[in-house]
């Protein structure tokens, strides 16, 4: 009996899609854990369940992103972001399971302006980056088998845990009340659906050529303009307003331009990923 998938964070937005999404091809069952199941910065609990579950893939999708709050909490931070995936690297090294762990465009400072490749050095500018390129490094360092996996601008159905909507649901919803939408215009990304990065990953999955990937759909824009196209691609036309990030009130601070280039992906000829608009439209299709 082939052994299974397992996907940690399974009820996030990622997550949801990974386990609606994974080609049903695959001869492997594929579970889903969240946090109720697995308490990923605790090893002994991490390598007890994973020994009873005897996966040949693990992928984390689990983390702790209120940028904003976790600039308070950087203990939490690290506990979740860096600890977490250091916990998991070393119980699949002791199972010989292949660990795919999602990472975030917030590793860079945003100051390149120009796409990040995977070989650019990291220099996060906020808790959250620190956190995540520190669980980066721990990954590399203790287990060979493993894709990190950064990606942009994330939006599903499902949600992002702990947030509630998406960047997109809040748009729509903020269409219909009738007064200014403001959003940040300095800010510059590639929004990506989590559909067609769960697809993404399985199709890396497929490979052993290890190491880090940025997956993300092509072209960049700024919030403002992600906004005014979600509006026009579902024909509405609310009282849309630039501001910038200095404006809008965040506490962190945020890269102002973190656009990443899928090298390694297109060095290997799959990378799948379409334009930012092409995953957008998709996105609002399949809403109906």
């Amino acid at each position: 009996m082939a052994k299974p998938i397992v996907v940690i964070g399974a009820t996030g937005q990622l997550g949801t899609d990974l386990m609606r999404l994974w080609p049903k091809g695959s001869e492997a069952e594929i579970l889903g854990l969240n946090h109720g199941d697995i308490e990923v910065t605790d090893y002994d609990a991490v390598h007890r369940k994973l020994s009873l579950m005897q996966p040949r893939l693990v992928i984390n999708t689990a983390a702790y992103h209120k940028v904003d709050a976790l600039e308070d909490n950087p203990e939490k931070a690290f506990a979740v972001n860096a600890i977490g995936p250091r916990n998991l690297s070393f119980s699949c090294r002791e199972l010989d399971a292949v660990f795919i762990h999602l990472s975030t465009d917030y590793v860079f400072s945003g100051n390149k302006r120009k796409p990040y490749r995977e070989s650019d050095p990291v220099d996060p500018v906020n808790v959250y980056g620190i956190s995540k390129s520190a669980g980066e490094m721990f990954v590399r360092s203790i287990w060979r088998k493993h894709f990190i996996v950064r990606c942009s601008g994330l939006y599903g159905a499902a949600g992002p845990s702990g947030k509630g909507t998406n960047f997109v649901e809040l748009m729509l919803r903020l269409a219909q009340q009738d007064k200014p939408v403001k959003v940040v215009d300095d800010q510059v990304l590639t929004p990506t659906p989590t559909s067609l990065l769960a697809k993404q990953i399985a199709i890396l999955s497929g490979t052993d050529r290890y190491g880090t990937y940025h997956a993300t759909c092509r072209g960049s824009c700024s919030w403002y303009e992600f906004a005014r196209k979600i509006f026009e691609f579902s024909g509405l036309k609310p009282d849309l307003k630039t501001q910038t990030t200095a404006q809008s009130g965040t506490r962190a601070t945020r890269p102002p331009y973190s656009v990443l280039e899928n090298e390694n992906l297109k060095k290997l000829g799959i990378d799948a990923m379409p334009a930012w608009q092409a995953g957008l439209e998709e996105y609002l299709d399949a809403k109906g």
